[in-house]
């Protein structure tokens, strides 16, 4: 019974949400990213992110939070989210599923970006310096971050299976999934899992900011580089807001200043000196490694 009410709680907050004044008015730029570290982290950023767009396009612009991967990708299909910063696979997953969406921009380290592979001191493993090493990992505790993540998972298993390492060489003959980057950070560092992987930047500002959190930790190997995140809008924006708005809303992206304080304020939660035009072609690749890994169908 208490399962059932539950079930019914978890309904009603979902109706309450999504038939928000947010939702229903079609002149509210919503906005969402796919969860990939601390919520805090999220929040501020994209709340910042939000009120400089509100302020340069003169329309009303709201961060909706999202609980998972799936949930970004989703919520973009049913187009309750209107501009949402995905990364590689997300993106793609969701442009697939999404017509006439459109691919805006991406950071300027998003055409280099790459991975890394931390493991527990405790472990007392060399790092590696190149991908055959990463045979070393077989019959540990691993752990990725999201199971949709291009730099937690996606690619981490790519190269991983590049080197002859596949999940089921992992000591119980499975991965575990940790959620974010941040997760993977903390079960490694409390020795819940062996080895890890997760986004180049997460971890280095872990290693500036967080020393507590990385005091159990060794850098194993870093990935090569590949593309990543990017910011994709819906096709019919400029039906919403008026003729030319995509058009606006790409050009506000892209001429964030880091030489103004309230626009290096934003580059800087987003570790980013500028946002640069971005292709959907680009991401060819991860469509293909997608594919491969059966990520999408």
């Amino acid at each position: 019974m208490l399962n059932f009410k539950n079930f019914l709680l978890s309904l009603s907050i979902l109706f309450s949400i999504f038939s928000s004044p947010v939702f229903s008015n079609p002149k509210v730029l919503k906005v969402g990213a796919i969860p990939d570290q601390n919520q805090d982290v999220l929040d501020k950023r994209l709340n910042l992110f939000s009120k400089e767009l509100s302020k340069q396009l003169n329309v009303e612009v709201k961060y909706i939070p999202v609980i998972n991967y799936v949930a970004a990708v989703t919520g973009f299909r049913t187009k309750d989210l209107d501009l949402v910063w995905f990364g590689g696979l997300s993106g793609v997953q969701a442009r697939l599923q999404t017509p006439n969406s459109v691919v805006l921009a991406q950071r300027d380290i998003d055409k280099e970006f790459k991975s890394v592979f931390i493991v527990n001191k405790n472990l007392e493993i060399n790092s590696i310096s190149n991908i055959k090493g990463l045979k070393k990992l077989k019959n540990l505790r691993f752990t990725f971050g999201s199971e949709n993540s291009t730099s937690g998972r996606l690619m981490p298993e790519y190269f991983l299976n590049q080197a002859g390492v596949e999940i089921k060489h992992f000591k119980g003959k499975k991965a575990g999934f940790s959620g974010s980057h941040d997760a993977t950070i903390a079960l490694v560092n409390s020795g819940a899992f062996d080895a890890g992987a997760l986004n180049k930047q997460v971890w280095e500002n872990n290693l500036k900011n967080n020393t507590k959190r990385t005091s159990n930790l060794e850098l194993f190997w870093i990935t090569p580089e590949y593309v990543d995140y990017h910011w994709v809008a819906q096709g019919d924006l400029d039906n919403k807001f008026g003729e030319g708005f995509t058009k606006q809303l790409k050009s506000v992206i892209l001429n964030l200043d880091i030489n103004q304080k309230s626009h290096k304020q934003i580059l800087d939660m987003f570790n980013a000196k500028r946002f640069v035009n971005a292709e959907a072609k680009q991401y060819k690749n991860i469509e293909d490694i997608g594919r491969k890994l059966n990520k999408i169908r």
